[in-house]
Formats: C-alpha cells, sequence, structure tokens
C-alpha cells in the first residue's frame, strides 16, 4: 500500500493540536491523505485529474443487506460499506487508515468563533444525477438528521449543532450549541444527499441511493448482490478507479472461501478463522485488532434483569478466553473496557469481568434468584454461531441456570423481537467505529439517545443513564484534556458496572484479498471491505 498525498489543501498541524490538546480522541488532520493506492503511473491514480483503469471490482460481503441505504437511516454494515462509496460528507475518513481527508470541503473547515464554523464547498461537484451540489443539499442533509421527526440514528452524534445555514452561494455556516473542538472531525458522521429527491420520497431514496461519491449505485437484491458504476463526473480526490464494482452478499462463510479460491471475488471481509491458514496458499489474509465487538444486551425493563447483580453474573460466568481460543483460535480479547486495549484512548475499567463461576454464582443469590431459566438471541452471523454455543456451555454450568439459544437473521432480530421488546438476553455484534473513532462517540453510540438506551436494552429511566449523560456531557465540555479524562473515566466505570449493554470481547478483523487482482487494497479495522482507491490489475 503506498502513501500519495492529493491535491487537497491540508489541515492544519496547528488546527490538530489545538483539537487534541484538549481531547486527545480526535484523529490528526495529516498534510497529506493517507489514500490507498498503487503508486504506480498515473492509472488508476483516483486523483481529481487522474486516468481511470478500465476493469470490474469484485468482493464477499458477509452481513446481509439489513436495511436501505438512506445515510439518514441506514447502520448496516454492508450498506454503511456500500454507502462509503456512494456518498460524501463534508469531510470524511478513510476507510483503511481512519485518517480524515476534504470531500465535499473544498478546504478545512474554519472556526470563526467558539460556537462558529465555516466551511466552502468542492467546486464543480456534482451528484449522480449530474446536478450540482449546492449549499442548500448541505443545509438541508444537516436539517433532515437533526429533525426529530426524522428518528436518525445520527443525530447523537451531532447535538452540538444549533442550525446550520448558507453563507452565500458556496459556503456553509454551522452556529453550535457549545463549544465542540471535535467539529471538524465529527461532521464526517453527516453524508449530503440532494434535496429535490431525497425530499420528495424518501423509502424511493432509501431503495435507489443518489450521492455525490465516486462509484453510484446501479442495483441491490437482497441474499445477492449490489452492483456499482463509475461515477464519470466525480472531481474529488478519489476517484472510481474501476468502470463497474460488483458486491456478491455471501452470509454463508463457506460460500465466501469458495468465492475467494475460485476467483470470483478478488476480496472478501470476515475471514472464517478456521480458513485464515488454508487461504493463505490463494490470498492475501491479514486480522486487524478492531473496535468490533461481541456484545451481551439485557431487557433491562424485565425482571430479574432489571437488577445489575443479574447482569454481571452472567458476565463473571462467561469463559471469554476459553471461547476466544476454541471459536476464535486466538482472534479476539477480553474485554478489559468500553474499548479495546489499542484504542488511543483507552482506560481500564475499574470492573473485569474475568472468570469467576463462584462470584457469579453469588451475585446471583444476592440478588434473590435461585432458578433463572431465559432465551439467549443472537444474530446469524458466522462467527457469532460459533461462540454461541459454548456461551450456552458456560451458563448452563451456573447452579440454577438453565438457557436456550435462537439463532435470527440480524434483520429479524431486532425488527421482531428487540424493538417490541420481545427479548431478555441478546450476543451480537457491533461496530460504531465505522462512523469515526473518536471516544465520545464511540460512547454515543450505544449510550445516548433513544434507539439503544430507550427503545432497545430500556435502561433509559434510570438513576444510573441519567448520571452517565451528565459525565458524558462534561467530558465533551470540559476545559482541559484531564478533565475530559476524568469524566470519560467515571462514565466508563459505570457502564462497566451497570452493564445493560457490555463487549464480551474485542474481535480481529480477518480479511482476504488477491494482489495479483488489485492494487492498494488494505483491510480494514471495521467491518466491510472499501475499495476507495484500489484499482483492477489489467
Amino acid at each position: 500500500m503506498a502513501l500519495n498525498e492529493v491535491a487537497n489543501k491540508p489541515f492544519a498541524r496547528r488546527d490538530f493540536l489545538k483539537i487534541t490538546g484538549m481531547v486527545g480522541a480526535a484523529a490528526a488532520f495529516s498534510a497529506s491523505l493517507a489514500a490507498c493506492s498503487s503508486g504506480s503511473s498515473t492509472e488508476g491514480s483516483g486523483g481529481a485529474g487522474g486516468t481511470a483503469a478500465a476493469g470490474v471490482l469484485t468482493a464477499g460481503i458477509s452481513y446481509a443487506l439489513s436495511t436501505g441505504f438512506d445515510p439518514m437511516t441506514s447502520s448496516g454494515a454492508t450498506p454503511y460499506a456500500a454507502n462509503m462509496h456512494i456518498f460524501e460528507g463534508l469531510v470524511d475518513l478513510h476507510p483503511a487508515t481512519r485518517e480524515p481527508y476534504l470531500a465535499l470541503a473544498a478546504a478545512q473547515p474554519v472556526q470563526v468563533d467558539d460556537t462558529t464554523w465555516e466551511v466552502a464547498l468542492r467546486e464543480g461537484a456534482t451528484f449522480h444525477d449530474d446536478k450540482p451540489v449546492t449549499v442548500e443539499d448541505v443545509v438541508y442533509s444537516f436539517e433532515r438528521v437533526l429533525d426529530t421527526k426524522n428518528a436518525s440514528l445520527f443525530a447523537q452524534f451531532i447535538p452540538f449543532i444549533k442550525s446550520v445555514k448558507a453563507k452565500d452561494a458556496s459556503t456553509v455556516s454551522f452556529t453550535l450549541n457549545y463549544a465542540f473542538p471535535l467539529f471538524p472531525t465529527r461532521i464526517s458522521v453527516v453524508k449530503v444527499v440532494p434535496k429535490a429527491i431525497a425530499a420528495k420520497d424518501q423509502l424511493a431514496f432509501d431503495a435507489s441511493p443518489i450521492g455525490s461519491g465516486p462509484y453510484k449505485f446501479v442495483s441491490a437484491t437482497k441474499d445477492d448482490k449490489i452492483e456499482f458504476a463509475k461515477h464519470a463526473g466525480y472531481n474529488g480526490s478519489q476517484g472510481a478507479t474501476a468502470e463497474k464494482m460488483t458486491w456478491f452478499l455471501l452470509s454463508d462463510a463457506a460460500a465466501r472461501v469458495t468465492a475467494m479460491e475460485s476467483g470470483r471475488v478478488q476480496a472478501i471481509e470476515d475471514v472464517p478463522y478456521l480458513d485464515m491458514e488454508r487461504l493463505k496458499a490463494k490470498a492475501t489474509v491479514e486480522s486487524v485488532q478492531s473496535f468490533g465487538l461481541l456484545f451481551l444486551m439485557f431487557n433491562c425493563a424485565e425482571k430479574p434483569f432489571d437488577d445489575a447483580k443479574v447482569r454481571q453474573a452472567l458476565h463473571y460466568g462467561l469463559d471469554t478466553e476459553s471461547i476466544i481460543q476454541t471459536a476464535l483460535l486466538g482472534n479476539a480479547k477480553a474485554a478489559t473496557s468500553y474499548m479495546q486495549d489499542t484504542h488511543p484512548e483507552y482506560l481500564k475499567a475499574d470492573t473485569v469481568y474475568n472468570y469467576d463461576p463462584a462470584k457469579a454464582e453469588a451475585l446471583l443469590k444476592e440478588a434473590g434468584v435461585s432458578n433463572l431459566s431465559f432465551e439467549l438471541k443472537t444474530t446469524d452471523t458466522s462467527w457469532v454461531k460459533d461462540i454461541a454455543p459454548l456461551i450456552l456451555e458456560s451458563w448452563n454450568k451456573l447452579p440454577g441456570v438453565s438457557v436456550t439459544m435462537q439463532n435470527l437473521q440480524s434483520g429479524a432480530l431486532y425488527a421482531d423481537n428487540v424493538d417490541s421488546g420481545k427479548f431478555t438476553v441478546v450476543a451480537a455484534p457491533g461496530d460504531p467505529s465505522v462512523f469515526g473513532n473518536d471516544l465520545d462517540l464511540l460512547l454515543s453510540w450505544f449510550y445516548r439517545g433513544d434507539v439503544w438506551p430507550k427503545a432497545r436494552f430500556r435502561w433509559s429511566g434510570t438513576k444510573e443513564y441519567k448520571d452517565l449523560q451528565k459525565l458524558l456531557d462534561q467530558a465533551v465540555k470540559a476545559e482541559d484534556a484531564t478533565k475530559a479524562k476524568e469524566a470519560w473515566a467515571k462514565a466508563i466505570n459505570l457502564i462497566a458496572a451497570e452493564v445493560p449493554l457490555y463487549p464480551v470481547l474485542h474481535r480481529q478483523l480477518p480479511t482476504a484479498w488477491n494482489p495479483d487482482a488489485v492494487d492498494g487494497f488494505a483491510p480494514l479495522p471495521t467491518t466491510g471491505v472499501s475499495f476507495v482507491g484500489v484499482s483492477p490489475k489489467a
């Protein structure tokens, strides 16, 4: 993977230091974008004015197409990965390096005062229907996310924005509710959409999206494939390097491996751990430590799971190290905090759930629970299915505990069970780091807003939830890094003690690709694959 400069105005180091001096969670704006590309001549360079290589890019995708593509509402792993190619924010995070770069912004955001920022738009940017990207489109894109009637999952990431307005025909002005030094990177969570189309028929737009990114959406067939085509009018730094791109939806692990071995695809995500060594004979295989977690989520409105001691008991009752070695062949780390120990803002929690069945038994006794019988619901993701029987094995060894299990497709698990409250305990994967890597964002995904704490694990009515909101607010509004770190430490310890939703482990993500078929491919530290800056070889 070559690291090439792009013709974007760099983010100044003084701005980076201003941001990270207060909250070290922000990713650095580097002087050059660490874009993955071949580094060989201009062919397939992906830069503005570069000559795109003809050909097709292909991938095998693990997760089902469980939602649509509207970036206001879509958070499924597969549509979100697709949207990284279809849509642009003002600023985006490179999928592989996680470095921020200018997308629809023509220059770095300008801070006018503590609560005012301005962003100029890239000249000549067009949507896939060849209509120009306007300031009005940008304002609309932010306002629709902030509108509570739209119940956008991403509103919880930008509560600091008070209003968005057009300053002039090429500049957007943001007024904030309070000073927020992470503004230049956090605005990457909002993708810009064409107002005329998205406002006219949101459902149609969700099914057939139109963005301004390097690849345009062609079609999607559930349980089959997603097809893309090059956006010829794209004039940004990450131009398409192939005429077409096809992602085959292969939730069956064996099917993904076969597709890789046969050459049907050039890359696959989520390589089964048992097949990693075998695949190395045909492809490059790399496993990257991620935030991506397997979590336990409890219905805190249902007895006895409304008692933190019961939730703690089930965490202590898991032989996590044995699960990691047996099901994942060592490709994970047991959780010692909400975030993985390689995260730049890692803080070890005061409560760490080492395997302790005696403590689990004692906690259940303290909670007055002598006979605990329930059904564990899980997703049908291959590695989760490998882990689930071992979870049952651990819990069913506890005196008085009897657990059964049901595997469900992710969409069915949430739509038919979790969101309607028809569950007690869930084990599922999650990875909000696809949206960004700062600590505030990672915590906000599960613990702010109505979607998770209110509608899903049903913990928002507790005193502890309210205490957590105060701590998260204190951290992000802190005047210096020390006070922010103190507030975050208290928040992490509160979550670790209450465990309404909490990680069991943080997974390493194995990806396979054929280096003879593609240039510049890199595995992601998140779910999904990226062909941003990747070229097919002739």
